[in-house]
């Protein structure tokens, strides 16, 4: 499992987190908040063929240099911010970090998970 240590961007950690994730199988979609919001992690994920739905950040701007990043940017700013979330599935992530919220409170702050092998 990888540990992000506190005050680390998240944006400067998703290259290892999307590395550990593929080792357990095909990354299609990734769901994140506006700290993954940067041009690097969509150029990642563009290049992969991966879908982002990534929550933009409000001082996002359209005339951002990547296509991929822009076209987020575009609808974001297009939609009001129930229906991008509906369109988009970004609810899921709310029922993530609730699991791990609960998992947490159950188990302490320190409980780690290792993906199975199957």
């Amino acid at each position: 499992m990888l540990v992000i240590m506190e005050g680390t961007h998240g944006s400067r950690a998703f290259p290892e987190l999307l590395r550990k994730a593929e080792t357990c199988g095909k990354v299609s979609k990734v769901i994140a908040d506006g700290a993954y919001d940067s041009s690097k992690v969509y150029e990642t994920l563009e290049q992969k063929g991966i879908e982002a739905v990534i929550k933009q950040r409000r001082n996002s701007r359209i005339d951002t240099p990547l296509e991929p990043r822009r076209r987020a940017v575009t609808e974001d700013k297009r939609l009001d911010y129930r229906h991008w979330a509906d369109r988009k599935g970004y609810g899921k992530r709310w029922s993530v970090e609730t699991a791990y919220s609960t998992l947490k409170r159950t188990f302490g702050e320190y409980c780690m998970t290792k993906p199975s092998k199957t």
